[in-house]
């Protein structure tokens, strides 16, 4: 295994991060823990989950993935050897009703709320990097391309978020603090107010990235570049979309789109035909396609770690061992022009 920094916070995360969202929805109890066994043995410590999670989000599984974890901590006993990351659900949408009575924002009463059940429900007594899972503003993400102003959608002050996470470092409770779902412009701020108001420094920005979703290289990338605030990649395969299964329209029982309302944002128009290129490019050089488009995020100096899941522990020890791939400059090549021809198509 590989390991980098995490921002400046002088710890070090492993290059493939272990995504938990499938953990009490798609996969039992005991999956996880088998999930979290296997990972741990191939040196995958860095672990991320969120309250929201089990995905797709509903009340019944809510803060089920992190009841998960807690329960593997506690009968193995090994929460040293995890650098573990959870998130706050952020506000500006609402929609999730079963959740603090539907008033969730990023301010002090519901940070306080939020990073306490989580402790509770995750069996510890500190988390290493606590992340607000979107903006508690209007901004793109999940999908849309086209930058609307409404500041009446803006909720709580970046100001008031970042002192009240002060507190929970301050208290033990919290090591570090990151964002996800953001903007350049919002990194940007939350970096001003950390070096003008003495508050935590985000360490990391979990946002999509993937062949498919290469957005974060347009903006983004020079930020982490410059501010040491590495990308946790998520859906590193496009949430599935790169193994080709949902190509044509299928979608296959048990896959997460059979079990999810919610329109993908990777069902776009161009979709099919870019994910028919980049499996082309994988036969042509003799690659897994997973495991070459893991390795396509790995690639980036400006990812930290590229953050898998799977619900098969077939697929799992296939895309840990994407570890191990080095992409040539001929098949980085025959990426860069697939993205050419079809840039970005699921944003």
């Amino acid at each position: 295994m590989q390991y980098r920094p995490l921002g400046r916070t002088g710890l070090s995360v492993s290059a493939i991060g272990l995504g938990t969202m499938t953990w009490g929805r798609q996969n039992t109890e005991a999956e996880g823990h088998e999930q979290m066994d296997y990972a741990l043995d191939q040196g995958v410590t860095f672990w991320d989950t969120a309250e929201m999670y089990a995905i797709p989000p509903t009340a019944d599984t809510y803060g089920r993935t992190e009841e998960v974890i807690g329960s593997w901590f506690q009968a193995r006993g090994k929460r040293d050897k995890v650098v573990l990351a959870t998130k706050i659900i952020g506000g500006a949408d609402g929609g999730f009703a079963w959740i603090r009575g539907g008033q969730s924002k990023l301010d002090r009463a519901n940070i306080f709320a939020a990073a306490e059940a989580s402790l509770r429900r995750l069996k510890t007594d500190y988390i290493d990097l606590y992340q607000l899972h979107w903006p508690d503003r209007a901004t793109n993400r999940f999908g849309a391309r086209t930058y609307v102003h409404r500041p009446e959608k803006d909720g709580t002050p970046i100001e008031e978020t970042l002192s009240a996470l002060d507190e929970l470092v301050k208290s033990g409770k919290v090591r570090h603090v990151g964002l996800s779902n953001e903007s350049p412009w919002g990194v940007m701020q939350f970096l001003k107010l950390s070096e003008q108001k003495g508050l935590p420094r985000v360490a990391s920005i979990q946002n999509a990235y993937n062949l498919l979703n290469r957005t974060f290289e347009q903006g983004l990338a020079e930020v982490a570049m410059r501010e040491d605030v590495g990308l946790l990649a998520y859906s590193p395969l496009g949430a599935a979309t790169l193994t080709g299964k949902y190509l044509d329209g299928a979608v296959p029982p048990g896959t997460r789109r059979a079990i999810d309302h919610r329109k993908s944002r990777y069902a776009t128009i161009n979709a099919d035909a870019a994910t028919r290129e980049y499996l082309e490019v994988a036969r042509r050089h003799g690659l897994s396609p997973t495991q070459m488009a893991i390795a396509f995020t790995l690639h980036q100096p400006f990812v930290a770690s590229s953050l898998i899941g799977a619900t098969t522990m077939a697929d799992l020890k296939s895309n840990i061992a994407a570890i191990d791939v080095t992409l040539s400059e001929e098949v980085l090549k025959d990426l860069n022009a697939v993205n050419e021809r079809y840039p970005d198509p699921c944003p």
